[in-house]
């Protein structure tokens, strides 16, 4: 029989040790890894068993000592010293010990029961240790280990829950000068006992001459982007879009329609719902899984391989100008994912006019449940030349959202100057362990929202589509309710290109989920989307390709998911977040007939250059406002830049 909950371990460590790789491999779970600061915004637990007694091992974000400097640090500090009689496993990196052990210094200080754990995932370390000679020298037991890769972890486990360990000597407290000081000092000369150093340093690369130098960061990061987009969309993307789409038409889709055929015949209202609003809605959305399922595999191992480390330092100047910093720019590259999750991380900005600015920021950017909304529409409308206009839907994200936090930087919401640590871990081949359960997570997330979510809200959108106040069927005429109250608000958008009602309704749907606008198009265009957007009478028909644009640009800017709303009301509160829908609103409206306006008057001079024309203005004028607000010394690769240290 198992028994319940034996005792509860703390693992305690700085940022970027390896902290939550050790979470992940002794409970078997699949928390989210990342070399950043605040990738861990508050605690984790999970039960594991060990000799048929079940712990609770709690995973705490990373911090540098016992003073907290940011909100993530103070949630860790306050939970460690409110449960000061539990065991804590604090793990160090082996490349970074001179720093990484003032905090086991500082843990010792205070009585802690601490067992140390060193992790080493490089091949080539830049030390060699003697764990027996550590573990005399500060009187706690010590094991080295390889996270990622589970070595030793049993060994841990039992130094961790055996009984009778003896506590460490308490360390005697001095004050906060003698710790700037007098620990880091003593910290080399244990070392110096019972560690070999090389001469390499850690994180150095000679990558970082280019990767981080002033004029080539933002051109090699766009250059890196520009080729993802392409091999996500394009080259491998679609080609499985369309494979998949295949398989479910064929292997799904058709069983499914005859199976209700010979249960309610052809014309039965029930056939033609699960025939148009599952069958060909759904799988037109599940057929962009393989796109946005690449999307964040590249992500992934962009961040796994060192490299948005780099890219934080790169931006880190350039969002200070407007009122951010570098920790702002793990949760603006989120909001590529999924705005809701983004939004989360910003909890860990010790500034909360800062951390306001960031949320209401981010779902400016284009998450990837607006992907299939480009890659359907601007597909059918501009063919092979998508590929520009979406690359300048991502561009336009990023101005919008950096231009509207300046403004508010100027304005309502100034920041003051915020505390930001970097490390630049070394260059490092991605886990494809990791990057494929990255995939698995993401391909599961996706198919249960537009499998439960999504499936519901076209049933819906269906029934008010082809249903009367009356309660009359109304496919072959009549007015259905929500054509009724969608004619109502339909002239607001004439402005901007595409007054229709459908693509009104389509809009509103997309306010639940961003998924259901494209599936409620299809629904609406009675499952033949191509030719409902080409159709004049169709009610999802556009006029112009200057009105598909307008409809596209409006879809990146208004209003983020019900999700999203949620999770700003939690973190900013409802008065901020009301703010940001209204400005959502006009913003979106405003660029969108600008737009509108402007490809009008260029459709004379052709589409394809004119698009491409755009992106490469808007590449080069954001490359001049990064070089406007880039440092004028980047760092050369050093294992802790400590212009970076604002304590």
């Amino acid at each position: 029989m198992k028994s319940c909950c034996k005792d509860e371990i703390l693992l305690v460590g700085n940022p970027n040790t390896g902290k939550t790789t050790l979470f992940n491999a002794i409970t078997k779970s699949d928390e989210h890894i990342g070399n950043w600061h605040g990738v861990t915004v508050e605690e984790k637990s999970k039960f594991f068993e060990i000799k048929g007694e079940k712990y609770s091992l709690v995973d705490l974000p990373g911090i540098y000592s016992l003073y907290a400097l940011s909100y993530e640090e103070q949630v860790a500090i306050d939970y460690i010293k409110s449960h000061s009689d539990k065991k804590i496993i604090n793990i160090c990196d082996l490349n970074n010990l001179e720093r990484n052990l003032f905090l086991t210094l500082c843990l010792l200080e205070e009585g802690f029961d601490v067992v140390l754990v060193v992790n080493s995932t490089l091949k080539n370390p830049n030390r060699k240790l003697d764990t027996k000679k550590l573990s005399k020298t500060l009187g706690i037991s010590v094991v080295q280990i390889d996270a990622q890769k589970g070595k030793n972890i049993e060994k841990l486990l039992d130094l961790v829950t055996q009984k009778g360990q003896v506590k460490p000597k308490k360390i005697p407290k001095k004050s906060m000068q003698e710790d700037a000081e007098d620990k880091y000092k003593l910290i080399e000369k244990i070392l110096a006992g019972c560690s070999q150093k090389t001469n390499e340093i850690y994180g150095k690369s000679k990558l970082d001459k280019f990767l981080l130098n002033r004029f080539f960061a933002p051109m090699i990061f766009l250059g890196v982007m520009a080729l993802i987009f392409y091999l996500t969309f394009f080259l491998v993307g679609e080609t499985l879009s369309n494979i998949l789409l295949d398989f479910w038409q064929e292997v799904v889709g058709k069983p499914v329609i005859n199976l209700f055929l010979s249960a309610f015949g052809k014309n039965s209202w029930v056939t033609m719902m699960i025939d148009e609003a599952i069958v060909v809605g759904f799988g037109l959305v599940l057929s962009f899984l393989p796109q946005i399922v690449l999307l964040y595999f590249f992500l992934s191992i962009l961040e796994d391989s060192g490299y948005l480390s780099r890219v934080a330092f790169v931006f880190d100047d350039m969002l200070e100008k407007i009122g951010l910093s570098g920790k702002s720019v793990y949760t603006l590259l989120m909001g590529f994912g999924c705005s809701a999750s983004a939004i989360m991380t910003a909890r860990n900005m010790d500034d909360k006019r800062a951390k306001i600015k960031t949320a209401i920021a981010t779902p400016f950017l284009s998450c990837s449940a607006r992907l299939p909304i480009y890659l359907a529409i601007g597909g059918a409308f501009f063919g092979k030349y998508n590929l520009f206009l979406i690359f300048f839907l991502y561009l336009l994200g990023i101005a919008v959202s950096i231009l509207f936090s300046f403004v508010l930087n100027k304005t309502i919401l100034k920041s003051k100057n915020q505390s930001f640590l970097l490390e630049l871990p070394p260059y490092r081949f991605p886990s494809m362990k990791r990057s494929l359960k990255i995939l698995w997570k993401n391909t599961k997330s996706f198919i249960f929202r537009i499998g439960s979510l999504l499936i519901s809200m076209n049933v819906i959108v269906w029934v008010l589509s082809n249903f009367s106040f009356t309660f009359e069927f109304v496919k072959n005429g009549g007015q259905s309710m929500i054509e009724s109250i969608a004619k109502f608000i339909a002239p607001l958008f004439f402005p901007l290109g595409f007054a229709s009602w459908g693509i009104v309704v389509c809009l509103l749907v997309g306010v639940v989920a961003k998924e259901g606008i494209l599936s409620c198009m299809t629904l609406l265009a009675g499952g033949n989307l191509a030719k409902g957007l080409f159709s004049s009478s169709s009610v999802i028909g556009f006029s112009s390709t200057a009105s598909v644009v307008s409809f596209l640009v409006f879809c990146l800017l208004y209003i983020p998911c019900l999700s999203t709303i949620a999770v700003m009301f939690k973190e900013i509160g409802k008065k901020w977040t009301f703010f940001a829908i209204i400005i959502e609103i006009l913003i979106a409206y405003f660029v969108s007939m600008v737009f509108y306006n402007l490809f009008k008057l260029c459709e004379l001079f052709g589409f394809a250059k004119v698009i491409l024309c755009f992106v490469l203005v808007a590449a080069v004028c954001l490359l001049v406002v990064l070089f406007c607000f880039s440092k004028k010394n980047m760092c050369n690769g050093c294992d802790f830049c400590r212009k970076k240290t604002k304590r």
